[in-house]
């Protein structure tokens, strides 16, 4: 059996990969010049860095599975994590119970029930009786009007902006919650986080090289037109492959991995419903501003900014978990946004990020100064968070489409849980079991 796969980011190349394992041929197109999708990586100061933070949860077995079977597991380091929130200029462990009880924006009684409140959520396993609530509404409910105001408004609103924040339903919340509680063990003290030294790079030129071996093949700067589709059947996929002529290539069944909005036009024929279906899930951009600097920031990893004043949402000081050495003996910091596309932020170019962001990283740590700079880029990732709203598992697109032998995996399809790497994995498995399965 031959299969077209469109993409190849973490899904795309888990596919292909489980497809060659059972002897069938994948090949994999993907419109940019990497690897690796929302995880791809890029240079700075001679070593590799994702363009977007990521690290695991120790809960994330799908992906740790396969970089084991893939030979890369001695790459894997696991690390206590460090959490915190700034409000009102000031920076607050949030790792402990005990960091809970520290928070000093709310009252005692107010901490008493955030605390509560969360523990609930860690010990609901189903999500279910979530599904026709927001989030917003279940938590002004539960946690009350001041932890809300300062503690999951903010997250809510830098996350999903105040366009969308009240549409989310409260499964996203929940599985938040989830898979923190997942990596603190059962001391339920410390978080631990995987990241595979020398980056995410290396586990996706290994699966690329994999699928090579298996009789398949990964082409890079490579768009596909369209989905080839012939009574109803999906029969292959025209593609241009860097700049040339398009070529038509047959295959057996075809599986995209692109972003709902992208989906209906290279794939003819989709009926109403299902075109509706993909319509009726919007996204956030990712802007992220990533600062090489000689000094640290902060001294924790990972920061959530609840002071709306300040025009980003999160601090990720990757070498608060990564140690400077593998860059340099220099500092890496990302500054995380999230914006729809009409945002005027989203239109900014670098040196007007750079000016909007630089003056609020005094709020952070009063001794910055922009001569710390050594190095900064710029990414923009237009997909990159799906906004989910109430009762989803009724309108999710389904991965086999209405088009025989056309499978469709992206990030929208990975509910409850939110985007990820490990679960990009797990979804890239299950098509590629499906089209197994339907043409046995």
């Amino acid at each position: 059996m031959r299969v077209g796969i469109i993409g190849a980011g973490a899904a795309g190349l888990a596919a292909a990969y489980r497809l060659g394992r059972n002897g069938h041929v994948a090949e994999v197109f993907e419109r940019a010049p990497f690897l690796g999708g929302q995880a791809s990586t890029f240079d700075v100061g001679g070593a590799r860095l994702e363009r977007g933070y990521h690290h695991w949860f120790t809960n994330d077995t799908d992906i740790i599975e396969l970089v084991q079977e893939l030979g890369l597991g001695h790459q894997i380091r696991w690390i206590d994590s460090t959490v915190g929130t700034l409000h009102d200029g000031r920076i607050y462990d949030f790792v402990t119970p005990m960091d809970l009880l520290r928070f000093t924006p709310l009252s005692l009684a107010d901490r008493f029930r955030l605390g509560l409140v969360t523990l609930y959520l860690q010990r609901k396993r189903d999500w279910r009786g979530y599904e026709n609530v927001t989030a917003d509404a279940w938590l002004r409910k539960y946690a009350g009007r001041r932890p809300y105001e300062v503690f999951w408004g903010p997250m809510l609103r830098g996350k999903f902006g105040e366009a969308h924040y009240a549409e989310i339903g409260m499964p996203w919340v929940w599985g938040k919650v989830q898979t923190r509680v997942a990596s603190r063990g059962k001391g339920m003290v410390k978080e631990k986080l995987g990241y595979p030294i020398g980056s995410f790079a290396e586990i996706f030129e290994v699966l690329a090289q994999r699928v090579e071996e298996q009789r398949g093949a990964v082409t890079l700067s490579a768009s596909v037109d369209r989905v080839v589709v012939e009574d109803g059947v999906a029969r292959g996929l025209d593609a241009t492959v860097r700049g040339a002529s398009a070529q038509r290539r047959e295959y057996d069944a075809v599986i995209a991995t692109t972003p709902s909005y992208i989906f209906p036009r290279i794939a003819p024929g989709l009926p109403q419903d299902y075109l509706d279906r993909l319509a009726g899930v919007d996204y956030m951009a990712a802007v992220l501003i990533v600062l090489v600097l000689r000094r640290p920031l902060s001294r924790v990893y990972w920061l959530n900014v609840a002071d709306r004043s300040i025009p980003f949402v999160g601090v990720i000081e990757h070498t608060n978990l990564i140690g400077p050495e593998h860059y340099g003996g220099n500092h890496v910091v990302y500054l995380s946004n999230y914006l729809t596309t009409d945002d005027p932020m989203y239109r900014m170019s670098h040196d007007e990020l750079m000016e909007a962001y630089l003056p609020h990283l005094r709020k952070i740590n009063p001794e910055f100064d922009p001569s710390w700079v050594i190095e900064s880029y710029h990414h923009r990732v237009d997909a990159a968070q799906p906004i989910i709203g109430v009762d989803y598992s009724s309108r999710i697109p389904s991965h086999r489409t209405p088009i025989d032998r056309l499978y469709l995996a992206n990030t929208t399809q990975i509910y409850p849980e939110d985007r990820g790497t490990n679960y990009s994995v797990r979804m890239g498995n299950t098509v590629a079991d499906m089209v197994m399965e339907d043409l046995r």
